[in-house]
């Protein structure tokens, strides 16, 4: 499961600590046994970042390799709370405006789509 947060015109997006250094992405996790999709992006959101979203609106998915996965990639808005990276799988979080975005993933990802689409909905409303 990955889920992009937004508020407003902003966009959260948090470096992994896999991640080189300068590249962010959305957020992702993986949904427990006997858990909802929109329990799940709760529940990691708040362990990655502790915040609160609400709203979750389904993207895409895309099939992925490691460990035989599935993606399913949703958008999600700012409920509440103040960003604090956990530290261990995040290691920066931060709120960018749409318009100044830090190094993103690979075009081939669903991460970079997710987040190109969500600019482009953003850029259209205002």
């Amino acid at each position: 499961m990955m889920c992009l947060v937004t508020r407003g015109e902003q966009l959260l997006l948090a470096r992994n600590v896999a991640f080189p250094p300068g590249r962010y992405s959305a957020l992702a996790g993986f949904l427990e046994v006997g858990e909802t999709i929109e329990n799940s992006i709760a529940r990691e959101v708040r362990e990655e970042v502790d915040i609160e979203v609400c709203n979750p609106k389904y993207f895409a998915s895309q099939s992925w390799p490691f460990p035989n996965s599935l993606m399913i990639a949703f958008t999600a808005e700012y409920a509440g709370g103040d960003l604090r990276p956990n530290g261990v799988e995040i290691a920066e979080a931060d709120w960018f405006h749409y318009s100044e975005l830090p190094q993103l993933p690979p075009r081939v990802s669903i991460a970079r789509a997710l987040i190109d689409d969500t600019v482009r909905l953003i850029r259209d409303r205002g």
